[in-house]
């Protein structure tokens, strides 16, 4: 090969085709007619934006923190799963991994798990890191159960 056979390539030469200066695809180029989306230069407003500004008083994002929902169950699911379990155990511990374990509580679920005082509880029960009310507490201790913090 020699230096006068070298030949420029022909798609070296094409310039990319530019949007919007008349030509050949007619006045508009492809952008349609008239509007703000067939100008240069456009810029779209969000339309949050705009409907924050037709809002009177007290404009502006509010992001309020959701508390965080527990996950509720009631002392009486405890009893039947538990003694479905071989309940003859005195005072077994229920924490977050027995009830995943007994299948009241999802195995992926990591949030707050909230006992009720919901049904009957015959079980001497020892509860820890759990959350328990009232009604709840009170027919636990008396089934002979403790709640350990």
């Amino acid at each position: 090969m020699k230096l006068f056979e070298l030949k420029k390539d022909k798609a070296a030469k094409k310039v990319a085709t530019r949007v919007g200066r008349g030509g050949k695809r007619g006045t508009t180029s492809g952008r349609g007619q008239k509007g703000q989306k067939s100008r240069s230069g456009r810029k779209m407003r969000p339309a949050e934006r705009d409907l924050l500004i037709r809002i009177p008083k007290l404009r502006g994002f509010r992001h309020t923190p959701v508390s965080e929902l527990s996950l509720v169950l009631n002392v009486g699911d405890l009893d039947k799963k538990f003694k479905a379990q071989g309940g003859s155990k005195v005072g077994a511990i229920v924490e977050m991994d027995s009830l995943k374990a007994v299948g009241l509580v999802p195995k992926r679920y990591f949030g707050q798990v909230k006992i009720l005082g919901n049904g009957e509880i015959t079980l001497p029960l020892t509860l820890r890191r759990l959350k328990v009310s009232n009604s709840a507490k009170g027919k636990i201790e008396k089934a002979g159960g403790k709640i350990a913090e």
